[in-house]
C-alpha cells in the first residue's frame, strides 16, 4: 500500500486534492506541517510520493514549493492536479459575522480573499496560519468568541466549526494547482507537461532571448515562465519554465539538449501527464512531432548518402 505524504494538518485543501486521486486516497495519509517537511520525507524514502500545493489561480506561484524542488531536492513531479477552491468563513457554533474581530489562515487564503474581507469585515485583522486547517484547528480550540478561520468545508467539518460565509474569494472559478513528487519519470501519455529550471552561463543582453528561442524554432509552447532568485546574490536569477510536451518527444528533447549545451545549467523538474481538461494543443503537438519525425528521416537519408573516400 502507498504511503503518501502530504501537506497538512488533515482537512487542508491539499488533502482534498489527493482525495481525489483514487490510487492515492487508497494508500496511508502521513500529514506534514510544511511543503519541505512533505518532500523531504518522500527524499528519505518515508513516503511513497507527496502531495503539495504549486500554483493558485489568483495568487500565482507557492514559492516553498518551487524553490525545495530547484535547490534542495532531486525528486521529479509525477503528475498534475487541479483542484477547485472554494474558500469559507468559518467559526465555532453561535459565533456571527459581526463578531469575526480577527480572521486567521494560511497567508494565499487570506491575499485570495482580501477584496471581501476588506468589504465584509472592515477593521478587523488578519493573521497567518501554517495552512487553512491549521487555521480551523486553532480556531476550534481558541475560548475568544470574536476569532473566525478561512478554510474549507472539510476542515470546518473536521474541527467542528459552522460556516458563516461560502465562496468568499475574490475571483470566481477559483483553483489551486498540486503536484504529486516522487522519483522516476512517468510515460508519456500524449497529454503531458515538462518543467525546467534554466540557470544562465552568464547574464547578458539576450539571454532570455536566446532560451525562448529554442522553444520557439521547435514549435513548442510555453505554459509558464517565471524568474526566481538563485538565492547565489542580488540581480542573479534563474528561470521555471514549463512547457508543452514530454521529455520522450523528439522536440522536446532536442530543445533541453540545446538549452543544456548553449545556455547554462539545466535543472530537470519532471516530464507529468497534465491536470484538467484535455487541451486543443494536443494535436498540433503531435503534428509538429509527426513533421520533426519526417524531416529527421530526410536528414539521416542524405547523412546515408556521403560516400568514403574520392570518387
Amino acid at each position: 500500500m502507498l504511503r503518501v505524504a502530504y501537506f497538512g494538518p488533515a482537512g487542508t485543501f491539499t488533502e482534498e486534492a489527493l482525495l481525489s486521486q483514487a490510487d492515492l486516497a487508497a494508500g496511508t495519509r502521513v500529514p506534514h506541517g510544511s511543503v519541505p517537511d512533505v518532500i523531504a520525507s518522500v527524499e528519505r524514502g518515508d513516503a511513497d510520493g507527496g502531495v503539495v500545493p504549486i500554483e493558485n489561480m489568483i495568487e500565482g506561484s507557492v514559492s516553498v514549493t518551487l524553490d525545495t524542488l530547484a535547490f534542495d531536492s532531486e525528486l521529479l513531479i509525477q503528475r498534475e492536479i487541479d483542484l477547485p477552491v472554494s474558500l469559507n468563513l468559518c467559526a465555532p457554533p453561535g459565533v456571527s459575522l459581526a463578531d469575526i474581530r480577527t480572521v486567521v489562515s494560511f497567508p494565499h487564503a487570506l491575499a485570495q480573499c482580501r477584496g471581501w474581507t476588506a468589504k465584509k469585515l472592515a477593521g478587523s485583522e488578519t493573521r497567518a496560519s501554517h495552512s487553512t486547517s491549521d487555521a480551523a484547528r486553532e480556531v476550534s480550540r481558541s475560548k475568544r468568541r470574536d476569532l473566525a478561520a478561512i478554510c474549507n468545508a472539510l476542515a470546518a467539518n473536521l474541527y467542528g466549526l459552522e460556516v458563516l460565509a461560502t465562496d468568499i474569494e475574490d475571483h470566481p472559478e477559483n483553483q489551486t494547482r498540486f503536484v504529486v513528487v516522487g522519483r522516476g519519470v512517468p510515460a508519456a501519455t500524449g497529454h503531458d507537461k515538462t518543467s525546467i529550471v534554466c540557470f544562465q552561463r552568464q547574464d547578458r543582453p539576450g539571454s532570455l532571448l536566446g532560451i525562448l528561442q529554442e522553444f520557439a524554432a521547435r514549435d513548442v509552447n510555453l505554459t509558464k515562465l517565471e524568474s526566481r532568485p538563485t538565492k547565489q546574490g542580488l540581480g542573479d536569477y534563474c528561470f521555471f519554465i514549463d512547457c508543452e510536451g514530454h521529455v520522450a518527444d523528439e522536440v522536446v528533447a532536442d530543445a533541453l539538449r540545446n538549452l543544456h549545451a548553449k545556455q547554462g545549467h539545466v535543472k530537470f523538474l519532471g516530464s507529468y501527464p497534465v491536470g484538467g481538461p484535455v487541451e486543443a494543443g494536443v494535436e498540433r503537438r503531435r503534428a509538429v512531432g509527426k513533421a520533426w519525425k519526417h524531416a529527421s528521416a530526410w536528414v539521416e537519408s542524405l547523412r546515408g548518402q556521403i560516400r568514403d573516400g574520392d570518387m
